[in-house]
């Protein structure tokens, strides 16, 4: 749990505690609306609205989470209705099949690269993002959270205010169902 003092601060609306939340959180929030949203630029202004976010709720902290749990929340559910926004705007597209029989298809400019991934795997991690896309969000969520964040079991039950076992079948089912999706694209790489 963080100093008590420093969320003090922050709900006093101190300037100086706010820069150094935005100081130690910016990066864990930026990654978290990276691995969500996939687009850097879009990732930057989700980060920005986080912080908005923050900024403007912070009174209603309650210190019963850490301020880390707190944000990815924040940072999830604010990444969540930027892609339930720009699905409901979509237009159906022109998307590029990978390979004939391959289940996941990428639409036509997601050329999405995370900075994390060595170069030898950067066309694998794009396939693997273009899955990840697919999945319904609470696995979206519970798999990014676990799998491109780090997070623990725990830690995920928190930001998503899950029990664990609900956690662990969201995460189950997301493998299993990217399992489906990329089988054939793994088949044609033997």
């Amino acid at each position: 749990m963080e100093d008590e003092s420093f969320i003090n601060e922050l709900q006093s609306g101190d300037s100086g505690a706010f820069r150094k939340l935005l100081k130690l959180y910016r990066s864990l929030v930026y990654n978290t609306c990276l691995g969500m949203l996939q687009h850097a630029e879009d990732a930057e202004d989700m980060t920005q609205e986080v912080f908005i976010e923050v900024y403007r709720s912070v009174k209603n902290f309650r210190m019963e989470s850490k301020m880390s749990t707190w944000l990815y929340r924040v940072a999830t559910n604010k990444c969540l209705d930027h892609l339930r926004s720009k699905q409901r705007g979509k237009r159906s597209g022109e998307t590029v099949r990978i390979d004939g029989e391959v289940n996941v298809q990428i639409p036509a400019g997601h050329n999405f690269s995370h900075p994390g991934v060595a170069l030898e795997q950067k066309e694998r991690a794009k396939i693997l993002f273009a899955a990840i896309s697919c999945l319904p969000e609470n696995q979206k969520v519970a798999f990014t959270l676990a799998k491109v964040e780090g997070l623990s079991y725990q830690e995920i039950c928190e930001v998503m205010q899950m029990k664990l076992p609900a956690v662990e079948s969201l995460v189950h089912r997301a493998k299993q169902n990217l399992k489906n999706l990329l089988k054939n694209y793994y088949q044609s790489e033997k």
